[in-house]
């Protein structure tokens, strides 16, 4: 019996040392895991820099009215400062718009751009396409607006769909009519004009 109550304090005795190793070793482990799993998010210092060099506007607009007392709007998905501090902004997937005092419209996307402030002069490049509500859709290589007179010219030839048929010219101008007689197209540098006959017009009997 006393052999038995013996086993029995030794083994208590062994225990109270044991164990609290055990729980001191399992703290350990976990302690260098969370230690990986935050190391694993750490930002990287040269993004930090990348990001904060960078100036971006996101969704900028740049709107007034022309001469003529048309509106003129310009929109786009990002915008970039001029690295010097001039007037030159450039600006991504840009839209410009111009709504006439008559109530026409003229409608551009292009694929990128660049706005001077100061001029108040955007060019447009890329592949610019181009609707008027008259009915005319074209597109061209690029476009040069000006929001202060809201003339709107294009940068080289291009393709047109008119409601009469397809036109093919070497430069386009939109501009406000005289007098209030609307926005005006002017069709430039060797003009070629290919007539389709409008198919739904009605058939005698």
């Amino acid at each position: 019996m006393a052999a038995a109550s013996n086993f029995h304090s030794q083994l208590v005795g062994w225990l109270k040392i044991l164990l609290p190793l055990a729980a001191l070793m399992l703290l350990s482990t976990l302690f260098l895991f969370a230690r990986g799993d935050r190391g694993s998010q750490t930002i990287p210092f040269a993004d930090i820099d990348a990001a904060a060099a960078e100036q971006r506007i996101a969704a900028p607009r740049f709107s007034g009215l022309t001469n003529a007392g048309d509106t003129i709007q310009i929109t786009a998905t990002a915008a970039r400062p001029d690295a010097q501090g001039g007037p030159q902004v450039s600006i991504d997937r840009p839209s410009l718009s111009l709504d006439a005092t008559d109530g026409t419209t003229l409608r551009v996307t292009a694929g990128s751009g660049e706005v001077d402030t100061t001029s108040r002069v955007a060019h447009l490049t890329g592949l610019a396409r181009v609707e008027t509500s008259s009915g005319y859709t074209m597109e061209t290589a690029g476009l040069v607006a000006d929001m202060t007179s809201g003339t709107v010219t294009s940068d080289g030839p291009l393709e047109v769909h008119a409601p009469f048929g397809q036109l093919q010219a070497g430069q386009v101008t939109f501009s406000a009519g005289q007098d209030g007689a609307g926005q005006q197209m002017n069709f430039t540098q060797g003009v070629k004009l290919v007539y389709t006959p409008s198919a739904a017009t009605p058939k005698d009997n």
